[in-house]
This record gives C-alpha cells, sequence and structure tokens, in this order.
C-alpha cells in the first residue's frame, strides 16, 4: 500500500519535471563596447628624413677674441665692461710688463754698440788701404779690414733685428680689438697679474652678428648629413617658430672611439640668440618618393616591433608593418600598409585585435610635410 503511495506521488511530480525541462532558456546578449576612434588615410607621398642632434651656439671662426697676456704681466688697464659695444681698433686691455720695457733697451744699446764697432772697422779699412796704397803696409793687413767690416755689418744686423723683435714683443702689450662687437666675459680686473695661458684669460670678445650653430651628430648618422642641407632649430616655446639653418660643413675625419661628429650650421637669418645657448637641431637628410606614408601617431610598439590598427567593416584589426624614415610627424611605411587603407591614430592604446570601433570623420591623408 505505500509502495503504491509513493508511485503515486513520483507520477504527480514527473510532468512538473517535465514541463521545468521544456521552458525555453533566456536569451543570451552580447555585450561588446564599441571604442571611439579616430582614422588617417595612408597615402603615397614624398617624405624627406631628419637627423635630430643637441647642439651649442657659437661665434664663427674669426668672430671671437680670447685676450691673454704675452707673458706674465700685471693689467694695467681695462676700459670696457661686459655687454659693451666694442669698434674695430679700440683697446681692450693694457700690460705692464717690467722685462719687456727693459728688453727693448738692452736691444737698442746692442745696436749703438754694433754701429760704433762698423764706424771702427770702417776708418780701419780706409787706413790700410791708405798705407798699401803708398806701398807702407801689406795686402794682408786691406784683407784684415776687409773682414772685420763684414763682420761689423753682420752684427749690426743681428742687434736690429734682435731690437725689433724686442719691439713687437713691447707692442703685444696692449691689445687692440680685431672687429666690431661686444665684451662677452671679463674674467679679471686692473691690478691683477696674469700668466701667459689659454687657461688665465682676461677678456673675451664676440660679433653677435656672426654666430653659428655646432651640433653634435651621432656618428651613425653622418654619412646621411651633407653641405648645402637645410636644418632649423626646435622652437624655443610652445607656439613659436622654428629658426632656418643650412649646414657649412662636416668634418672627413673623426677621432676614434668616438660617438659623436660636430657638424657647423649657419643660421639663415640672424638670430638673437645668445652664444653658448644649448638647441636642439633637425638637419634634412635623404629623401623618399612616391612611397607609403601614415602620421606617427599611427605606430604601436611593442619592443623592437611596429604595428598599426586597420579600420574595416567596423573592426580594429591589427596590422604588423615594416617602417621606414620618419620626419617626426609622418613615417615611411615599406611593408605591411596599402595605400588609401584607414589607419587609428587616437583611440588605439590597449586597443584588442578584432575590437569593435566606431571611427570620427577620418583625416583625408596624413599631414604633408609643408601641412605641419
Amino acid at each position: 500500500m505505500r509502495r503504491n503511495g509513493v508511485l503515486l506521488v513520483l507520477g504527480l511530480f514527473a510532468p512538473l519535471v517535465v514541463a521545468a525541462c521544456t521552458q525555453p532558456a533566456p536569451e543570451e546578449v552580447e555585450s561588446e563596447a564599441v571604442v571611439p576612434v579616430r582614422t588617417a588615410a595612408a597615402r603615397k607621398d614624398t617624405l624627406r628624413g631628419l637627423v635630430h642632434a643637441t647642439g651649442l651656439v657659437t661665434p664663427a671662426p674669426g668672430a671671437e677674441l680670447v685676450v691673454t697676456a704675452p707673458e706674465a704681466a700685471r693689467i694695467a688697464d681695462m676700459p670696457l665692461g661686459e655687454g659693451d659695444q666694442v669698434r674695430r681698433g679700440a683697446v681692450l686691455v693694457r700690460f705692464e710688463i717690467p722685462s719687456s720695457a727693459a728688453e727693448v733697451e738692452r736691444q737698442a744699446a746692442e745696436v749703438r754698440r754694433a754701429q760704433a764697432a762698423l764706424a771702427n772697422a770702417t776708418a780701419n779699412q780706409t787706413r790700410a788701404r791708405d798705407l798699401f796704397t803708398r806701398g807702407v803696409a801689406a795686402r794682408k793687413e786691406v784683407e784684415d779690414a776687409d773682414r772685420q767690416i763684414a763682420d761689423a755689418q753682420a752684427a749690426v744686423a743681428q742687434a736690429e733685428a734682435s731690437k725689433a723683435a724686442a719691439e713687437t714683443l713691447a707692442t703685444r702689450a696692449v691689445v687692440h680689438a680685431t672687429f666690431d662687437g661686444l665684451v662677452a666675459k671679463r674674467y679679471h680686473n686692473p691690478g691683477d697679474v696674469v700668466e701667459p695661458s689659454a687657461s688665465d684669460p682676461v677678456l673675451r670678445v664676440i660679433d653677435p652678428e656672426r654666430l653659428e650653430v655646432v651640433a653634435s651628430v651621432p656618428l651613425t648618422d653622418v654619412t646621411r648629413v651633407t653641405r648645402g642641407a637645410s636644418g632649423r632649430l626646435a622652437a624655443a616655446s610652445r607656439g613659436g617658430s622654428e629658426v632656418a639653418l643650412k649646414v657649412i660643413s662636416r668634418p672627413s675625419a673623426v677621432d676614434p672611439g668616438t660617438a659623436t661628429v660636430p657638424v657647423r650650421l649657419g643660421f639663415v637669418r640672424p638670430t638673437i640668440l645668445p652664444a653658448g645657448a644649448p638647441v636642439q637641431v633637425k638637419i634634412e637628410a635623404e629623401q623618399h618618393s612616391n612611397v607609403v606614408v601614415v602620421p606617427e601617431a599611427a605606430i604601436v610598439r611593442e619592443g623592437d616591433e611596429a604595428a598599426v590598427f586597420v579600420a574595416a567593416g567596423g573592426k580594429a584589426m591589427r596590422r604588423a608593418v615594416q617602417t621606414g624614415l620618419s620626419d617626426g610627424a609622418r613615417i615611411e611605411i615599406v611593408s605591411g600598409i596599402a595605400d588609401g587603407e584607414e589607419v587609428i591614430v587616437e583611440g588605439q592604446a590597449g586597443l584588442p585585435d578584432g575590437a569593435a570601433i566606431s571611427t570620427a570623420a577620418p583625416d583625408s591623408a596624413a599631414p604633408s610635410k609643408e601641412e605641419k
């Protein structure tokens, strides 16, 4: 009887279990977020590479004068101070060199002594010839007198040369400006005792109208730089304009083990930058024509690998690429992207391959060099 009751209960629950199993499952809903991005079209264009380097504004050759003492001396006078204008021929420094003046006097005395000896030799020669003519003196006495004349004349010439050298050294006690410019640095004051050494300068004068940039170009890039190539200084402030330069010269030899090479660039127009100012330089290098170009912002780098995300069919498709030249704003794509494909330039950070995207109105093309 109990067994029949259990069967009856199970029979009543069985339809309920079947009914529960046959109810439709809840509808599955996909919830993939759509990422907004901005795109630009890859296009074929001409691209010129840039060499980036640091540099210093320096006076051009002949536009700098560093005054040092000709020998150990005391500064007697320095009429100009830092920042003063200098005219060609103006007195910059007067040195007091007692030994120099004394040497001039000594050499002058030597000249007078030699001239007196020459006068005596001339008189002896005249007397010897007169006696020889009258048959009183021998020919050897005349020959000796002639030799004394020659020796005396050589002594006079040597004394006069020594006196001229002493006078030349004495004139170095007064230093004059060799060009128009201004006093860039004053290292000493009147009364100071200075040494005749480049490590103990007295005054520095430069011509601010003749400045150039000496850039330290990496050795690996020096072959890309040619004489006459255009360059520019990076803008000193945000929104400022770049300063045009031109390559004046590059060295034909470098020291072993060096990492950088000095390259001189001249200003196309006069600059207000001060000598010694550090600058960032961009030098135009090789040019590639008819190559696929995209904005530099499109490149995603992971270690040594480079990739871009291509926008196609509402999806972001990751594409490995090989890059070439770059001018800082645009970059050449050697392989991986075709002309006309839309690449993501904003919003691709952390984006997974195949992610759903919504694109803003795409840029018509990567900005050209003239549009930067």
